[in-house]
C-alpha cells in the first residue's frame, strides 16, 4: 500500500483545504450538507469498545436517547445532538452547550429549576427518600443548628450544618437520608443530593405536576398530598423546622421529632 498527501475537493477543482466541499446553491432541488455517522444512544453503547486513541475527535450524532446510557464513556450523553470523543479522558462530550427545561429527564433527576442560561439548575429525585415513609427532622437534639438558609442553592448548606450539628450522617433523620441518598446512571454514581431549603421545596411544589409526570414515565412516583420537610430552621425556634403542605400549598413550622416525608434534590 503506498501513500500520498492531496487535498480534495467535491464540487470544486481547486480545494484549499485537507477537503473542501462545495454545495451546489443554484440546485434548489438539491440538500447540500454534510451528514455525520448517526447512531441512538444504545447503539453507540453496543460498539463502545471499538473507541480508543485512534478515534479521538471523532464526530457523531445521536438521534435517540430514549434507552439512557449503560457506559461510563456515554454518561454525558443525555439529548439528541452531536458528540464527539475525547479519547485522552475516555468520554463523549456535546459539541454544544446544552441547556435544560423545567419537566427535563436529566442530570439523574426531574428538573424544576434552571438559571437564565438554561445549564445549571436543580433536580429533584424521581421518588420520596426512605421508601415513601415519614421521618423526624431532627437526630435527637433540639439545637440550633444554624440552617437558616432559605434560598436556591440555600439547601446544601443547611443539610451539611444540619448533618454537623446532629452528629450522625445516618439514615434517621431527613438530613442524613438525602445525603446519603445515591442515584448510578451509566456506571457514574450520583451522591451530591441534599434535603431542600424553603424556597427549593416551594419550587418543587409549584412544579409539581410536571414534575409528577415525569417521574411516572421514568419509573418514579409523584409527590403525596402529604407534609414535606425543608431543610430550614426557624429563624426564632430551634425546636422547630419548616415544612409544606403538598396537598394545598400551605408553610407551617413542626416540631423537629414530627415525622414528615422527604424528596431529596441536587444542583448541576
Amino acid at each position: 500500500m503506498s501513500t500520498t498527501n492531496a487535498q480534495v475537493g467535491i464540487g470544486t477543482t481547486d480545494p484549499k483545504t485537507t477537503l473542501q466541499i462545495e454545495g451546489d446553491p443554484a440546485t434548489i432541488t438539491t440538500a447540500d450538507g454534510v451528514r455525520a455517522p448517526m447512531l441512538t444512544l444504545a447503539e453507540l453503547d453496543a460498539k463502545i469498545s471499538a473507541y480508543g486513541s485512534d478515534q479521538d475527535g471523532v464526530i457523531v450524532y445521536i438521534d435517540d436517547v430514549t434507552t439512557p446510557s449503560t457506559e461510563t464513556e456515554t454518561a454525558k450523553i443525555t439529548s439528541k445532538g452531536y458528540y464527539y470523543y475525547d479519547a485522552t479522558n475516555n468520554v463523549w462530550n456535546a459539541m454544544k452547550t446544552t441547556t435544560y427545561s423545567v419537566g427535563d429527564f436529566a442530570q439523574v433527576g426531574i428538573v424544576f429549576w434552571v438559571d437564565e442560561t438554561g445549564q445549571h439548575g436543580l433536580v429533584a429525585a424521581k421518588e420520596d427518600q426512605d421508601g415513601g415513609s415519614v421521618i423526624q427532622w431532627y437526630n435527637g437534639n433540639d439545637t440550633d443548628t444554624e440552617a437558616h438558609g432559605d434560598g436556591v442553592y440555600a439547601g446544601e448548606m443547611n443539610t451539611l450544618l444540619i448533618i454537623a450539628n446532629q452528629g450522625s450522617n445516618s439514615n434517621d433523620y431527613a438530613a442524613g437520608v438525602c445525603a446519603n441518598y445515591t442515584v448510578t446512571e451509566g456506571g457514574v454514581t450520583y451522591g451530591d443530593w441534599y434535603l431542600p431549603s424553603k424556597k427549593e421545596l416551594d419550587l418543587m411544589y409549584q412544579n409539581k405536576a410536571t414534575i409528577d409526570a415525569t417521574a411516572g414515565a421514568n419509573g418514579g412516583s409523584g409527590f403525596a398530598s402529604a407534609y414535606y420537610w425543608s431543610s430550614t430552621e426557624h429563624a426564632s425556634n430551634n425546636q422547630l423546622a419548616r415544612r409544606l403542605d403538598f396537598g394545598n400549598g400551605g408553610w407551617f413550622a413542626s416540631h423537629k421529632n414530627t415525622n414528615h416525608r422527604v424528596r431529596a434534590i441536587r444542583s448541576f
